[in-house]
């Protein structure tokens, strides 16, 4: 037995005893697959052991993430800081070994996967980032950024849609460096895929713009070498490499859905050490496949070396662009207090306007800041004005279009920042952000600040209707972890909201309106602290609090109690998670506990504001979906206006009344 084999050998053996032990995982992938990644690993991928985010290594994602104990014992077997002991604690508590790839866990992971398809887009966003940092530092004999992003998916990625919307992508923006090794073993949990996905696969691909490649055997570690070299000797358009291979091969369930979810269970296990003649002890990794692995990854440090002396000889060279390249990768952040000073926010604008014109005034300040949207940039308002837009005839342009797909744009976005040395803005209509869920909660989970522009954020978007007009959006994505939601109510809580997302280690969605607000006094970066007192009185009769366009309904509110001898305050909510970030004194201060009269004011799902309103408080909120009309009629025909708020702030003053 070759040391070659008896490597991949220990790779299926190692991954099937962690998952045992475990008794949790997916062994199927990790045994069929097992020489894909062997192969990728031991002959193509450039990686640095001892440097793991070395700028131009290759990229491999592992979008099949329930496989993850494949990637597992990659990264043991070539240096990485994996122990064995940590393999032995796959998928336990606080383990660097957890039950699927996460981002910032395990060295050598480049990106969370699991939510099947999402590591493709990932990689098609990585691969994009190459090419547009390639053309914008690249100089005749210094390829500085010069590097392949490789992807390992299975059956269950190529059925989910995003994988369709990501690889189209692909092939339109021709993305020579992304190369897709796809396990091809037609099984998935249910069984064998014959009554779920049996469309021409390499077909589909080709009419994607892709270079079809194929493996008949996924055994053949020949045949392997030979179609990546293929792959990567074509560098107008993306690969695919479709690799037949056996799910849970060399075990007694071989080619059945029972090896994909399970554990092999004891005496499958011995036997299946039996089929390879394994006759190691569990968790022992022979001296000779340690020795020959480890030398293949200390023989690949080399590569590492040599680009930090082209870079010498290119700082020598080119010293601005150097110097840029490591502005790029350290990032930027922009002079907002300049910002709020430049631009005018004196008459009435929608926050989508002023978000438009907050981005190109950030985007002069961030060379490195891109800008894409689901084909909807001239409604949203972010196109960064005059930069171009990236293509394969202008690599360097700095906006994008993603056409409409907000599926995959968001997981692709997650990718470009992942790739390093960019940030990246998106957009859409905020009643589509339930298309880019998926994507969106994987930035929250990974804590990587990409930003997320929703515009046209309520019933104010009019005439177009229920699907078009958000209602229970803002309490689904305020519920995800991590995640900063920003409505702001004028320009300056507009650059406020830009200022969170760019300092932030986070994603921000900025949710802005499609019709004009009004600009008060008082706002600006105070609106930083999520929650604050935009008006105030006195010792307040009543405190009337909201977010975005509501926030005007409050001031005109508080002006008709001031008649009747009511005293109000008014309190703008941009961000309600970073008003919890708040000290209790701070948040005391705006929301004394003293004043139990309350108002509530949004015109979307009432569950963000019960808490705020407190026993006594009166929520104005949406109860239903809307409807088709102008904004103004839909605004009154379900009741958010000033007279109903001064009126639900009277009925709030008469119940603490009524139960002292």
């Amino acid at each position: 037995m070759s040391v070659e084999t008896k490597s991949v050998n220990a790779i299926r053996i190692l991954s099937a005893e962690a998952i045992q032990k475990a008794n949790s995982g997916h062994p199927g992938i990790c045994m069929g697959a097992a020489p894909i990644g062997y192969e990728l690993f031991a002959e193509h991928l450039n990686f640095s052991y001892k440097n793991p985010k070395w700028d131009n290594r290759d990229r491999f994602i592992l979008s099949a993430g329930h496989g993850s104990m494949l990637l597992y014992s990659l990264l043991h077997l070539f240096g990485y800081d994996i122990t064995i002991e940590d393999i032995k604690n796959f998928r336990q508590l606080d383990s660097k070994a957890p039950g699927h790839p996460e981002y910032g866990v395990t060295p050598g992971v480049e990106t969370s996967t699991g939510p099947l398809g999402q590591g493709i887009a990932n990689a098609v966003g990585m691969a994009l980032a190459e090419a547009h940092l390639a053309a914008t530092f690249n100089r005749k004999n210094y390829p500085i950024v010069d590097h392949y992003t490789y992807v390992l998916c299975g059956d269950g990625c190529l059925q989910e849609g995003m994988s369709y919307e990501a690889c189209s992508f692909a092939g339109t923006q021709k993305l020579g460096k992304l190369i897709l090794l796809y396990d091809k073993n037609d099984i998935t949990i249910e069984g064998n895929i014959n009554s779920t996905f049996s469309e021409d696969t390499a077909t589909r691909f080709a009419a994607q713009g892709w270079q079809v490649i194929r493996v008949n055997d996924a055994n053949n570690l020949a045949t392997l070498k030979k179609a990546i070299e293929l792959a990567k000797s074509d560098l107008t358009r993306p690969s695919i490499i479709i690799c037949n291979s056996v799910i849970g091969y060399g075990s007694p369930l071989a080619n059945s859905a029972d090896a994909h979810g399970a554990p092999l269970g004891e005496e499958n296990l011995k036997k299946t050490k039996e089929y390879f003649d394994w006759n190691y002890a569990p968790f022992e990794v022979p001296e000779d496949v340690k020795e020959h692995c480890l030398a293949i990854a200390d023989e690949k440090l080399k590569a590492e070396d040599e680009w930090n002396e082209l870079f010498e000889k290119y700082s020598a060279a080119f010293p601005e662009l150097a110097n840029q390249y490591k502005n790029y990768m350290q990032g930027y952040e922009p002079d907002f207090n300049g910002i709020l000073e430049r631009l005018d926010f004196s008459k009435p604008d929608a926050t989508r306007s002023s978000g438009g014109k907050v981005l190109n005034e950030i985007a002069k300040e961030m060379p490195n800041l891109l800008s894409g949207s689901a084909d909807l940039s001239p409604s949203t308002k972010t196109e960064i004005k005059g930069a171009g837009y990236l293509s394969p005839e202008n690599r360097t342009g700095r906006n994008i279009h993603f056409g409409i797909r907000e599926h995959a744009m968001a997981a692709i976005c997650n990718g470009i920042y992942l790739h390093g040395g960019l940030r990246i803005v998106c957009s859409t209509f905020f009643s589509f952000s339930d298309y880019m869920k998926g994507g969106i909660r994987m930035s929250a989970l990974m804590n990587i600040p990409v930003i997320y522009v929703m515009t046209h954020d309520s019933i104010g978007v009019g005439e177009d209707g229920p699907t078009h007009q958000p209602v229970e959006h803002l309490i689904a994505l305020r519920s995800v972890p991590n995640l900063k939601v920003f409505r702001p109510c004028d320009g300056r809580e507009t650059v406020a909201a830009y200022v969170e997302a760019l300092t932030q280690n986070s994603p921000t969605v900025l949710v802005l309106s499609r019709q004009n607000l009004g600009q008060y006094e008082g706002t600006g970066l105070k609106a930083l602290t999520g929650g604050y007192i935009l008006s105030d009185t006195a010792k307040p009769d009543v405190i009337l609090m909201g977010s975005g366009s509501e926030i005007d309904l409050c001031m005109g509110a508080k002006e008709l109690l001031q008649k009747d001898g009511i005293k109000a305050r008014v309190v703008s909510m941009p961000c309600i998670e970073e008003f919890e970030r708040q000290t209790a004194e701070y948040k005391e201060k705006v929301l004394p506990k003293s004043v139990k009269a309350r108002v509530c004011v949004e015109a979307a799902s009432p569950y963000s504001w019960y808490k705020y309103a407190g026993d006594f408080g009166e929520i104005i909120a949406m109860n239903s979906f809307g409807s088709s009309g102008p904004a103004k009629a839909l605004f009154e025909h379900f009741g958010f206006n000033k007279e109903n708020i001064a009126e639900a702030a009277k009925i709030s003053i008469q119940n603490v009344k009524n139960r002292r």
